[in-house]
This record gives structure tokens, C-alpha cells and sequence, in this order.
């Protein structure tokens, strides 16, 4: 079976889909694996580490992925490469299929297998490949870094001949895995953490890394089966934007990182609250690839809101572009390697096993996820 992945070709992507590393576990499997030449240039990798790996070097995009059984990659493909794909052949990477709907359908009109990366389950055998998980934990992390670098204050306490610095305040909204990263990261480099989330089954993790939980009351809220928070009622959001607006202004830092999947990201952060931060505060958007939950903020920008820096910056796990790349290319070969055939040396789409039900897209010229039938849960 030949496995080819493709360079990035996003503006701006500094990760790679399949490092030297995973690629040389494929070939031990018994792949023929194929990159495209500099694959890895921008995370470190250069096209004689994946020679050596075992892997074939493509300096012809086309041929590469026309030639290919399986397609590893991370971001979805522009929407005219699909029609390069072999008929039969699989692809796997992030496809966003609540929002490309064409592309889902140009995917099923070739007869290829999608394999959408953000709809393996939650579950514990699938946790090896979640590649949501992997790559929010890196955006977490950066986050904080960001905001360290712009605030104009530092974040650990310190006593001092001159007197006593105290620590500045964060507050992070969204306890996902990037919020539970972010707090993470924060408490190590001395800030006093405030977190806030909709869902009241995470106040223990947040207390457990050492922050304080903002405790409102809204009415009732959840999580879906997967996991993530339930969207709330227009009601709610009122509620919950006035509860935070004084936290806001306390604080010298405000990260943002609640989604409700498949959905556009909710406005948590509003002008009226941006308006009461003290100037040389920061506030940091996890969400802005989703629409964002900062009023007013700019796609992949740092703009100055009355002395408020909004960041806005996209692709927070390509700031960390080897450490994003290993992750999400462990994620793709444990996707790969649990599903393969050791005697035939193929990977076998298993159409009866839950990981594969739940995150194969199109199938046999047709989409066969009913999540895409409806409503996400």
C-alpha cells in the first residue's frame, strides 16, 4: 500500500503532517510512503531526514497524491485536489465537514474514503489519535506565552530590595483541553489563574492545577456525550457576560478558548467588557479560527483597543511547529497502525468499528456520516 503526504500548503502552516519519525514506523509496517519535497522544511525537518526514514521524495504534487491508496494530511486539501485522487483511495486529515459541505460532496463524487481527523471519538481507545486534543494542548500553552510577551507586566510575584511585585491576574474562559493547558502554564509562571467554564463537572480539574473557579449561576448547562460544552440561550449568554465583565476588569490577562463544535464560536468577550480592562492589559482569542469570542477581533492579528491589545493570532499550535507536528503525526500513524493489516500490508477500513463509524466522511461515492445528516450533537 503507497501512503503519500503532501507539503502544507495553507498560508502561513508551519506544520507537517508525517514526520521522519512516523514515516519510518510506516515503512517498518510494510508501507510504501512517499513526501512530497520539503514536507517538513518549516518544523524542522529536512527531505534527507525523511530519506532516511525510508520514505520517497516527490518533487511532483500531482503525481504524489494521484498515485496514492492513502493520503495523510493535516489541513483539508484545496478543493481542485480532490480530483487528483485515486478513485478508491483514502484520505485523512482535518476536513471541517460541517463547513465544506462542497468539499465533502467533491470527496464522495470521486469515490475516496474522507477520513475527517475531528470526528474520531472520545473515547478511550481513540485518545492515541485525537488530534483535536493533541494540537488544543500546544495552542494552550502558546497562548499564555503570547500574552506573556505582550503584557506589560510580568507574572510571578517577586520580592524585591525595590519591594514587592505582585503576580498578575489570568483569566481564562473555556476549560477545554487548550483552557486546562492555558491554566496549566500560567500557574507555573506565577500568575494567579481565575478560570471560568459553562460546565460545572470541570471546577474540579480547574481547582486540582491550583486556579480559582468563577462560580455564576445561569441556569442549567452541560457537555455533549463528546465532551464539549452545550450551546447556550441568548438568555444565558446576558447572564454570563455581565458575571464576567467585573472578573474582566480585574485582570491583567483574558484568554478566550470556548467552542461549541460545529458551530461559530459564541461572543463572550464584548466591547463593554473590553472597555472596563485596564490599559497594558491582553486578551487572547484561542477561538478566532471559529469567528472568535472577542468582540471586533481581527483575524491573525494583534490589534490596540484603548491601551487592549487583542490578539487575534491564528494557528497557535504552528507556533510550536515541531512539537505540533510530532503530536499530530503520532496521532495519524496510531489512526493508521490500528487498523492495519499486518499479513496484506493495507489499511483496512473496519466500516463496523466505532472509531472508523464515527469519523469516516465519505464512502463507496457517497457520505455516509449521519452526523452530517442532521444536526452536531
Amino acid at each position: 500500500m503507497k501512503i503519500s503526504a503532501p507539503r502544507e500548503v495553507h498560508p502561513g502552516e508551519t506544520r507537517a503532517p508525517l514526520t521522519p519519525a512516523c514515516a519510518a514506523k510506516l515503512a517498518k509496517l510494510g508501507a510504501q510512503v512517499e513526501v512530497e519535497a520539503g514536507i517538513g522544511t518549516h518544523a524542522g525537518f529536512s527531505d534527507d531526514d525523511y530519506a532516511k526514514s525510508g520514505a520517497t521524495i516527490s518533487h511532483d504534487r500531482r503525481n504524489l497524491l494521484s498515485s496514492a491508496d492513502m493520503v495523510l494530511r493535516l489541513r483539508k486539501p484545496p478543493i481542485e485536489e480532490v480530483a487528483w485522487l485515486k478513485p478508491g483511495a483514502i484520505h485523512a486529515s482535518l476536513l471541517d465537514p460541517f463547513n465544506e459541505k462542497e468539499l465533502i460532496q467533491e470527496f464522495a463524487n470521486r469515490n475516496v474514503s474522507a477520513i475527517s481527523m475531528e470526528f474520531i471519538p472520545r473515547t478511550t481507545r481513540a485518545q492515541k489519535m485525537d488530534v483535536l486534543s493533541s494540537q488544543a494542548n500546544l495552542g494552550g500553552y502558546e497562548a499564555v506565552i503570547l500574552a506573556a510577551r505582550h503584557s506589560n507586566k510580568i507574572f510571578p510575584m517577586m520580592t524585591t530590595a525595590a519591594g514587592t511585585i505582585l503576580p498578575a491576574k489570568v483569566f481564562i474562559i473555556g476549560v477545554g483541553v487548550a483552557g486546562l493547558q492555558a491554566i496549566a502554564t500560567a500557574k507555573r509562571l506565577g500568575a494567579k489563574v481565575t478560570a471560568y467554564d459553562t460546565r460545572p463537572v470541570v471546577e474540579e480539574q480547574v481547582k486540582s492545577l491550583g486556579a480559582q473557579f468563577l462560580k455564576m449561576d445561569i441556569g442549567e448547562t452541560g457537555q455533549t456525550k463528546d465532551g464539549y460544552a452545550k450551546a447556550l440561550t441568548a438568555e444565558q449568554i446576558q447572564k454570563q457576560r455581565e458575571a464576567m465583565k467585573k472578573t474582566c476588569a480585574d485582570s491583567d490577562v483574558v484568554i478566550t478558548a470556548a467552542q461549541v463544535f460545529g458551530r461559530k464560536a459564541p461572543i463572550l468577550v464584548t466591547d463593554e467588557m473590553l472597555n472596563a480592562m485596564k490599559p497594558g492589559s491582553v486578551v487572547v482569542d484561542l477561538a478566532v479560527e471559529t469567528g472568535g469570542n472577542v468582540e471586533g477581533v481581527e483575524y491573525d492579528k494583534v490589534t490596540d483597543r484603548n491601551g487592549v491589545k487583542i490578539i487575534g493570532i491564528a494557528n497557535m499550535p504552528g507556533r510550536a511547529p515541531l512539537h505540533a507536528s510530532q503530536v499530530y503525526s503520532e496521532n495519524l500513524f496510531n489512526l493508521v497502525g490500528e487498523f492495519w493489516d499486518k499479513n496484506e500490508k493495507t489499511f483496512v477500513l473496519k466500516l463496523d468499528d466505532e472509531i472508523i463509524n464515527g469519523c469516516l466522511i465519505t464512502h463507496g461515492g457517497k457520505i455516509v456520516n449521519p452526523k452530517l445528516n442532521g444536526k452536531p450533537n
